[in-house]
């Protein structure tokens, strides 16, 4: 069984940065292609960033260069670097594995973290 546990949501002033990340443990994290999801309040949950298991990335076009994606295999965790954080970036942030093989972008994803509150506020 995989388990996808996420940490390092918090409170930050708009302008600033955070860090979230995903630590895997159970199946094979080198062969996922991992994304980064967020859920606003009253909005509908949406893709925020993905990194196939070669490195290959996608950004959703509110968060295209202010984010990096990254993953590092040797310890099963995903990241997601946010800068210039903006208050509509509040969100709670979910990571998420597809195990389709070769995939970047998946219409099903086999696990879910539990998730991370982002709140960007003064």
């Amino acid at each position: 069984q995989v388990r996808l546990v996420e940490s390092g949501g918090g409170l930050v002033q708009p302008g600033g940065s955070l860090s979230v990340f995903c630590t895997a443990s159970g199946g094979t994290f080198n062969t996922y292609s991992m994304s980064w999801f967020r859920r606003a309040p009253g909005k509908e949950r949406e893709l925020v960033a993905a990194i196939s298991s070669g490195g290959t990335t996608y950004y959703t076009d509110s968060v295209k260069g202010r984010s990096t994606i990254a993953r590092d295999n040797s310890k099963n965790t995903l990241i997601l670097q946010m800068d210039n954080l903006e208050p509509e970036d509040t969100a709670v942030y979910y990571c998420a594995a597809c195990t389709v093989a070769g995939s970047l972008l998946c219409s099903h994803y086999d696990y879910w973290g539990q998730g991370t509150q982002v709140t960007v506020s003064t």
